[in-house]
């Protein structure tokens, strides 16, 4: 295997050796579950649930650890609005996020350890920045602690800054900072917060830094050093630039590769809680087919923003469904003795690996899975099985890679092309209303657009006396 990542900037292809020969370890941050999780969320959990699914394809041993952060100024604040425990407000939606996971198919990491379970550890890790004069305790009397940016040289440099150049952290109460840029390592308990929301240290009671919690929890499971630490975007600074001088600071030489998948958008601004403009998993699986929805965040390259809409989700629903319809037809014409049964033994087409193996090139991945799929309607057409046999068991195997195989655990009961046609058959039809609208007021440029996007993922369509008619081209 020869797999290549883009730097953290997207500057540089950086060749993929592991830490540990035949194992990769990856840590990504998980939810702070303040409240439900919405598309743009769940992206970086399909990323990276691809990403383990390939390594694990190539021959590695995977370990995979993705935090819960429970304890945050954000569900303080909105379990104080609900009027209901902390705790219980965070597991709420930890519950939530899990049932997410669930429906877009991901498998379950390796560890998913809650900071509220590991205070000690970053306790510990607080001690050392204090011994190596990497952090100070506010001399304000308010017990914060903070990590003194100015002490780390190299400071920056995963988010390509410097220190004078950046906004001062928002964390914290400036006045007991030395640089306003200083971040907050431990956040001393004040007498509006609920008691249980602290826990005893050197400097009273209090509650850690959302930064410090995951360079605890990734050096207690994944040691000093691991392979992969990614996440969203929007993480890189300053929560990424901020664990990683932490970390080193205290002598850990901490993530050796990082990835940073894209935002998910709407109306060309990033999706978010704040901004009141995420589509929850839980409501969009209600109207599309979670694996059309897996397919959706997928088929993008990961560094691509994803521009969130009906159309797209009506596109990868069609995509869906002729990919179902392919498996039913090889499936009942040419599956091999036990092809039911999607085997990770069996090779992908090379084109298929060269793209996953350039930077988890999923747009090629796919352009693959779909050639092989015409290929295969085409042998079927003309009688010849054993080529149809080899075409079905490559598109299920390329699907096993990609979390989209219909038989696969994870999808039990999860729907067949029978069950798709229906919702595939309504989206259509409002698509096609869209374009019969846009052929009455004569905008014809509008109306073949749409005829074409249609046509790019796999309908074909005829315009008759009596409307417009589609069907899945072979």
């Amino acid at each position: 295997m020869s797999f290549h990542l883009y730097d953290s900037a997207a500057r540089q292809v950086r060749a993929f050796v592991p830490l540990v020969a035949g194992e990769v370890s990856i840590y990504h941050c998980g939810l702070t579950v303040q409240s439900a999780p919405h598309v743009g969320h769940i992206r970086k959990e399909v990323v990276f649930d691809v990403l383990r699914r390939w390594l694990s394809h190539s021959g590695y041993e995977v370990k995979v650890v993705a935090n819960v952060t429970d304890i945050d100024d954000k569900i303080l604040a909105k379990s104080a609005e609900a009027g209901v425990p902390w705790f219980a407000h965070a597991y709420r939606f930890e519950r939530e996020l899990h049932d997410a996971y669930a429906a877009l198919g991901c498998l379950p990491p390796t560890y998913e350890p809650r900071a509220t379970g590991h205070i000690t550890e970053m306790l510990e890790l607080i001690e050392i920045l204090l011994e190596r004069g990497h952090a100070y305790v506010a001399p304000d009397g308010s017990g914060d602690v903070y990590f003194d940016v100015r002490s780390w040289p190299t400071y920056g440099a995963l988010s390509g800054q410097k220190v004078d150049e950046m906004e001062a952290a928002a964390d914290a109460d400036p006045r007991g900072k030395r640089d306003p840029r200083d971040f907050a390592l431990w956040k001393g308990h004040k007498p509006e917060e609920p008691i249980t929301a602290s826990w005893p240290s050197a400097w009273g009671r209090g509650r850690p830094g959302w930064h410090l919690e995951c360079s605890a929890m990734a050096g207690k499971y994944l040691g000093d050093e691991f392979d992969i630490h990614g996440g969203g975007i929007d993480l890189r600074f300053p929560h990424h630039e901020n664990e990683l001088a932490q970390s080193r600071a205290a002598g850990r030489r901490f993530a050796r590769y990082w990835m940073h998948n894209a935002w998910v958008t709407a109306a060309g601004e990033k999706m978010s809680k704040s901004l009141g403009n995420g589509a929850l998993v839980s409501e969009v699986t209600k109207t599309y087919p979670a694996r059309a929805v897996r397919l959706y965040l997928l088929a993008p390259h990961y560094r691509s923003a994803l521009e969130f809409s009906d159309t797209s989700l009506a596109e990868a629903t069609a995509q869906l469904a002729r990919i179902d319809a392919f498996l039913q037809r090889a499936g009942e014409l040419a599956s091999p003795a036990g092809g039911s049964q999607w085997s990770p033994e069996v090779v992908v087409p090379a084109e298929f690996s060269a793209a996953m193996d350039d930077d988890l090139g999923t747009p090629g991945a796919m352009a693959t899975l779909f050639g092989a799929i015409r290929e295969g309607n085409t042998a079927l057409d003309a009688g010849n099985l054993e080529a149809a046999s080899g075409a079905y068991v490559a598109v299920r195997s390329m699907l096993g890679v990609l979390g989209l195989d219909p038989a696969a655990p994870e999808w039990a009961g999860g729907g067949t092309a029978d069950d798709l046609r229906p919702v595939v058959d309504g989206l259509v039809a409002a698509l096609l209303d869209q374009r019969q609208q846009a052929r009455a007021r004569k905008d014809f440029a509008a109306a073949d657009a749409m005829r074409d996007r249609l046509t790019e993922v796999g309908l074909k369509i005829e315009d008759t006396p009596h409307g417009p008619r589609w069907s899945l081209a072979k």
